[in-house]
């Protein structure tokens, strides 16, 4: 029914722990789910190996060493065998509820998206445990915070799909808004699923990177420079908040006031000016 894929972090301390969960509960979608890990980090091999997944090494990479997402995506779409890809971080926890929302979706191309809970994981998961999907849920409700817009951990999308990727480093920001951006430019919608799918986040620190800020959570140094460099401009960045419908519980839907304004002039010039000038003003802050 769907294919999953993803190039983790080293397994290694705590991304052990955070990376098995998060596989742990793709296999729990059960048979009809294909799982493809990508990339040469420490223990990826041993662990596809280990649970039976689909491993592809040798992905192409940029002057520092970080794998780059245009060959990713290319050699998923060729490899995978179901008509449904889904590309996510390796650390994302899912729930039964993300099949139910692919088979909602009957338009020829898309790209679908959503907002995640970001939650404090540092066990592992007892999977044994037929409530354990409910009981995560109502922690990351209580205890977690549903991020921000303009996060994207993962994309949904068919194997049809043109997605048109420069050849970002993975794992550093800009490179997913700049696809919603070029998605929209394409005139192919855009949904936004959080109604629909529920996905945590295991919070982690950037320790793996020599380029980490910690205090805003992301990397920096040679890498951002260079998704920025290649994205060629901050007014060709988008967030889900433009997006063209969403997912709820019923169905497809226009979104309402005020997202439907945004979304028909997310691609006008002034619009796009405006959002940039905050997102350089929020990171002066």
């Amino acid at each position: 029914m769907i294919t999953i894929f993803s190039s983790p972090k080293k397994f290694y301390g705590q991304a052990d722990i955070s990376q098995r969960n998060a596989i742990k509960s793709w296999l729990n979608l059960g048979a009809g789910c294909e799982i493809i890990i990508f990339g040469d980090a420490e223990g990826s091999e041993a662990v596809a190996r280990e649970f039976g997944l689909k491993y592809i090494g040798g992905i192409k990479k940029s002057e520092t060493g970080r794998e780059l997402l245009d060959d990713i995506f290319c050699k998923a779409q060729k490899e995978a065998r179901h008509d449904v890809l889904l590309e996510l971080s390796c650390d994302i926890i899912l729930f039964p509820d993300i099949l139910e929302a692919v088979k909602k979706i009957n338009l020829p191309v898309y790209l679908m998206a959503g907002r995640r809970w970001d939650l404090d994981v540092k066990e592992e998961i007892n999977f044994s445990d037929p409530d354990w999907g409910k009981k995560m849920k109502e922690e990351a409700m209580s205890k977690g915070k549903l991020h921000g817009y303009s996060a994207t951990d993962y994309f949904i999308f068919p194997k049809n799909f043109k997605h048109g990727l420069l050849p970002f480093s993975i794992g550093v920001v800009g490179w997913d808004s700049w696809m919603l951006y070029n998605t929209k430019l394409n005139k192919v919608p855009i949904i936004d699923a959080t109604e629909s799918i529920f996905a945590v986040h295991q919070n982690h620190d950037y320790s793996h990177s020599p380029f980490a800020n910690e205090k805003k959570g992301r990397i920096e140094g040679p890498e951002i420079k260079r998704n920025f460099k290649i994205a060629g401009s901050p007014l060709k960045m988008l967030t889900l908040r433009e997006a063209d419908m969403i997912l709820t519980k019923s169905g497809l839907e226009k979104p309402k006031f005020p997202r439907s304004i945004l979304s028909k002039i997310a691609l006008f010039y002034p619009w796009r000016l405006l959002i940039s000038a905050k997102r350089k003003i929020k990171n002066l802050l």
